[in-house]
């Protein structure tokens, strides 16, 4: 084994990080190294879109080749851009820690807007040249306008600030790690449920000649056996869909250790203009997962869906699925009338469990002092940015128990106000030691509708117990049709009429709900 090692990188501010990152963790081992800079085609023709460029491996074609040439002993590379086929004669020796996955959208404060969607101002420009990002940027916000955007991460940000584009969407990952100052800027960090990551974003390979196992047996010092795992999960899926770093495909696996179950996120388009499907899985073998979400998409068959909610013309939902030939319809099954409010007690908190709660409580025009608020999740937090707040506490369980017990936590002694339902079941108040602290606050009730004709359907979406309660005093569920519940509670109340839902949302919001459907609508 060649002495100091030579390890090949590219020659941008974030290549050399991540080379001298690998740099210092091999002598920190005792292993002294010197870095290479070496051009790829990327770096050359800075003047095409990504999708353009010929080819796999454009980021990594020249490195990969000096490698087996012996020029050099050791490569870095983001994960994300390495070709899921290795040429032969090398070998992933390591892999590093995962930074962030996330992509972050940056935006240039003239077009900040707190009441869209990710903060962004309608009709503006948006620099990228991801077609991954591209499609799942216009299944949000198809008002925006795309243009390519080419560059290391310091040349991206100043074509921001020059003005060239309203905002730019990069991976989080490489603002991180260069430490860039971004205070001039309004920055959105995407949540890698509901915009799903470049398969293995944010991990750094260290490729090695396969024939070199004095040096593969050094990197097992340096190896990080957890990440490879998830990486290999996320990379397989995008070499089932035979798809390089420019295929629409976003790829998020986790490992849930309370569960010690890994869960993985799916978002694939046929190209970069076209709408995404999207699915998710979970198992205890990590083994089986890309061939199980790759199966999903492959089957999913468009077909007849009815919510029980009230129509969203421009949702997230509805441009997926009939971006992709499915037939929806919004409906709900329940009335929602306010009830008026006058007096309710000072508090150092108000937590929303729903949207209508933040709606029916904002229409009145509430004086508040200097609350923090607290959301149930997504879909609420985006109901509260539309009142021109945002949330300090947005709860990630399904369960909402879990929630209850996490946001008691961070609000620990504070006193805390809960606009809710009448009738509300007080799943998160329950979880208080201190009653105390708790207030509930009356902002609307539900009467059940009897108008309409049955939904003809082959998935109904149950959105709420009381849409349950109200489906079954007027409709029937054939045997042909399947049933999605939207949370514990809505699960319950359709077993009771002996009907076992198909699946439940992931997430609280359209990213999870769209999942649900697309997994649900593969029919015999």
């Amino acid at each position: 084994m060649r002495s100091p090692l030579i390890i090949g990188t590219r020659g941008s501010d974030l290549a050399l990080w991540q080379a001298n990152y690998i740099k210092s963790l091999l002598e920190e081992i005792g292993q002294s190294c010197i870095l290479k800079i070496i051009q790829t085609q990327g770096d050359a023709k800075q003047e095409l879109s990504l999708d353009k460029l010929e080819g796999k491996g454009f980021f990594t074609k020249e490195i990969e080749e000096a490698l087996l040439n012996e020029e050099t002993d050791i490569a870095i590379h983001s994960f994300k851009d390495l070709p899921t086929e290795s040429p032969e004669g090398l070998i992933i020796g390591a892999v590093s820690a995962r930074e962030d996955p996330s992509d972050i959208l940056i935006i240039n404060k003239k077009a900040f807007d707190q009441k869209k969607k990710f903060s962004l101002r309608k009709n503006s420009t948006v620099g990228t040249s991801s077609a991954r990002r591209k499609s799942q940027l216009l299944a949000f916000r198809p008002d925006v306008k795309l243009s390519d955007l080419r560059g290391n991460i310091p040349t991206r940000i100043s074509k921001l600030r020059e003005g060239q584009y309203d905002a730019i969407l990069i991976a989080t990952a490489g603002v991180e790690r260069l430490e860039l100052d971004l205070k001039d800027f309004h920055v959105v960090k995407m949540d890698p449920t509901e915009f799903i990551p470049a398969p293995a974003q944010g991990i750094l390979a260290i490729q090695i000649r396969e024939k070199d196992k004095q040096l593969y047996e050094l990197l097992k010092q340096i190896d990080n056996p957890d990440v490879r795992r998830i990486s290999d999960i996320e990379r397989k899926v995008l070499n089932l869909f035979q798809g390089g770093c420019h295929t629409p495909v976003g790829v998020y696996a986790i490992y849930d250790d309370v569960k010690e179950t890994y869960f993985v996120r799916v978002a694939k388009a046929k190209s970069w203009d076209k709408l995404p499907v999207s699915v998710s899985a979970e198992s205890i073998h990590p083994e089986q997962l890309a061939e199980r979400v790759v199966e999903k998409i492959n089957s999913v068959q468009p077909c007849k869906v009815f919510i029980t909610r009230s129509n969203r013309s421009e949702s997230y939902l509805r441009i997926v699925l009939e971006g992709n030939e499915f037939i929806l319809e919004e409906r709900a099954l329940i009335e929602i009338n306010p009830i008026k409010f006058g007096f309710f007690p000072d508090s150092e908190w108000i937590f929303f469990s729903s949207k209508n709660a933040v709606k029916y409580f904002f229409e009145q025009t509430p004086k508040l002092s200097k609350q923090k608020f607290g959301c149930v999740g997504k879909s609420t937090s985006e109901a509260l940015r539309r009142f021109g707040h945002r949330a300090d506490f947005i709860g990630s369980s399904l369960d909402t128990r879990m929630t209850g017990k996490q946001f008691a936590a961070l609000a620990g002694s504070s006193k805390v106000l809960f606009p809710q339902a009448k009738e509300s079941m007080r799943s998160i108040q329950q979880q208080f030691v201190r009653q105390e602290n708790v207030f509930d606050l009356a902002v609307y009730e539900t009467v059940k509708k009897n108008d309409g004709e049955m939904p003809k359907a082959d998935i109904i979406v149950f959105t709420s117990p009381s849409n349950v309660e109200a489906w079954f005093e007027n409709y029937s569920f054939q045997k042909n049709q399947k049933a999605i519940a939207m949370g514990d509670a809505t699960a319950s109340a359709l077993r009771k009429y002996k009907i076992i839902p198909s699946a439940q949302p992931d997430t609280f919001d359209d990213t999870g709900l769209a999942r649900a459907i697309f997994g649900a609508s593969v029919f015999d």
